[in-house]
C-alpha cells in the first residue's frame, strides 16, 4: 500500500526533487542493507531464531506506517520512518529466506520461492487496490492509507507467530550420486564448518558464491527504482493521483502468475540462464520507456516488469543456496542480499541526480546503456553449470 503510493505523495504531495526522491528512494531500498548481515547472524546463532529475527523485522516494518503518519511533510521525520521500514525488512529478509531454504528439498528450490513470491505478490496486487480505495474514499488523505497499513502488518506479525513453525526442519542429507542441483554452485557438504561464523565465512569464501555476489551487484547499480519507472509512466500518459496507485497492478499480476513457473524451469533449466534473461527483461522495459508513451507501451512495460521479478528475485536465493550450510544459511544469503541493496541504492541516487540534472530521457537512455553493459559483464561474471563439478 505505501509502495503505490509513496512516489506521489513524496513528489507530488511534497514537492520533492527527483534528486531528493532519489536519495529517499535509495534510502527505502537499501541504505540499511547492512542490517541483513545483522539479521543473518542473529538467526544463525540457535535454533528456531529464525522466525523470532523475521517477526521483530516485520513488526519494526509495521510501526514505521506510524513514523510515516506522525511524520507529517518533515523531510526529516520521513526518511526516519523510511529508514526504520528498510531496518525491518533488512533484519528479517536473511531469515525469512533462510527458513524457505530449510524447509524444501535443494532440486525444488526455484519452485519453493516462486511460491513464496507469488503469495508476497499477492499483497502487493492487493495494496495498490486497497490504496485506491482508502484514497478514493477519503478524498486523497495518505494518512489513512498509512494507518491502514500499520492494522494490516500488525495483523501479518500475529499470524506469523501463530501459524509459522519456530524451526523448519532441513531435508535430511542426500547421497553424493543423487540428482545434482541445478544450481551454478556447489552444493554444501555436510562436512561443512560448524556454527554460524565458520559456516558463513566458508560459504562466503567460495569463488563461485563470490561470483554470484558480484554479479548481482553489478546488475543492481544500473538497475532504476520501480518506483522511477511508474512515476515516468505517469508523466507519459499525464495520469491523475488518483490513478496512479494501480500502476503497481499490471507488474504484481504479471509476476504473480510467471513466478512459481519461473522458479519450475530453473529447476529444470538451471537458475543462471532465468536470471541473467530477466534482466534482459528489464532492459526490454527501459527501451520502451524510450518509445512515445501509449497505453500499450505502458501494459508493455508494466508486463516485462514482472517477468523481471519473476525470473530473477527467488531464482538469484535459489541459485545461491545450495551453497551455503544450514547453519550458516541466513548469514550467506545476508552477504548476498546485502551487496545487491547496496547496489540498488547507488543505482537509485544516481538516476535521481542524473534526472535532475540531466532530464528524464536523458537519464534513462544512460540507464539503458549501463544495464546493457552491466548484464553483458555478468554473463561472463556468473559461473556455468561447470563450476558445480
Amino acid at each position: 500500500m505505501v509502495t503505490a503510493v509513496l512516489p506521489l505523495y513524496l513528489v507530488l504531495g511534497l514537492g520533492l526533487s527527483p534528486l531528493q526522491f532519489g536519495f529517499l528512494d535509495g534510502l527505502f531500498n537499501g541504505a540499511t542493507a547492512l542490517v541483513r548481515l545483522l539479521g543473518g547472524r542473529l538467526a544463525d546463532r540457535g535454533s528456531g531464531r529464525h522466525r523470532t529475527v523475521a517477526g521483530a523485522g516485520y513488526l519494526l516494518s509495521a510501526l514505521s506506517r506510524l513514523g510515516l503518519l506522525m511524520a507529517g511533510g518533515a523531510a526529516g521525520g520521513i526518511a526516519a520512518a523510511l529508514a526504520a521500514d528498510r531496518l525491518g525488512k533488512g533484519v528479517r529478509t536473511a531469515p525469512r529466506d533462510a527458513m524457505i531454504t530449510l524447509s524444501a528439498p535443494p532440486e525444488t528450490l526455484g519452485r519453493a520461492f516462486g511460491v513464496h513470491r507469488a503469495m508476497d505478490t499477492t499483497g502487493a496486487l492487493l495494496g495498490p487496490l486497497v490504496a485506491f480505495v482508502v484514497l478514493w474514499a477519503t478524498a486523497d488523505a495518505y494518512d489513512a492509507v498509512f494507518v491502514v497499513s500499520f492494522a494490516t502488518g500488525l495483523l501479518g506479525v500475529v499470524v506469523l507467530g501463530l501459524f509459522v513453525p519456530a524451526d523448519p526442519s532441513a531435508p535430511p542429507p542426500r547421497a553424493a550420486s543423487t540428482r545434482p542441483v541445478p544450481s551454478a554452485l556447489p552444493a554444501a557438504g555436510p562436512n561443512a564448518a560448524p556454527g554460524p561464523t565458520g559456516t558463513a565465512a566458508r560459504s562466503t569464501a567460495d569463488p563461485a558464491f563470490r561470483r554470484v555476489v558480484a554479479a548481482a551487484a553489478l546488475l543492481g547499480t544500473a538497475t532504476v527504482g520501480d518506483s522511477f519507472l511508474y512515476l515516468l509512466l505517469q508523466r507519459g500518459l499525464d495520469l491523475s493521483a488518483a490513478l496512479f496507485p494501480l500502476l503497481p497492478l499490471g507488474a504484481a499480476a504479471c509476476y504473480l502468475l510467471l513466478a512459481v513457473p519461473a522458479g519450475r524451469i530453473a529447476d529444470r533449466a538451471g537458475r543462471r540462464i532465468p536470471f541473467l534473461l530477466g534482466h534482459g527483461a528489464l532492459l526490454a522495459a527501459y527501451l520502451t520507456l524510450l518509445a512515445p508513451s501509449s497505453l500499450p507501451t505502458a501494459v508493455l512495460v508494466l508486463v516485462l516488469l514482472g517477468v523481471f521479478y519473476a525470473a530473477t528475485d527467488g531464482v538469484l536465493m535459489a541459485l545461491a543456496a545450495p551453497a551455503l550450510p544450514a547453519a550458516g544459511r541466513a548469514s550467506g544469503l545476508a552477504v548476498l542480499q546485502t551487496g545487491q541493496a547496496l547496489a540498488r541504492l547507488v543505482g537509485a541516487a544516481g538516476f535521481g541526480a542524473a534526472w535532475t540534472w540531466w532530464g528524464p530521457r536523458p537519464a534513462l537512455v544512460a540507464a539503458t546503456l549501463a544495464l546493457a553493459t552491466a548484464l553483458t559483464a555478468a554473463w561472463r561474471i556468473l559461473p556455468g553449470r561447470k563450476a558445480r563439478r
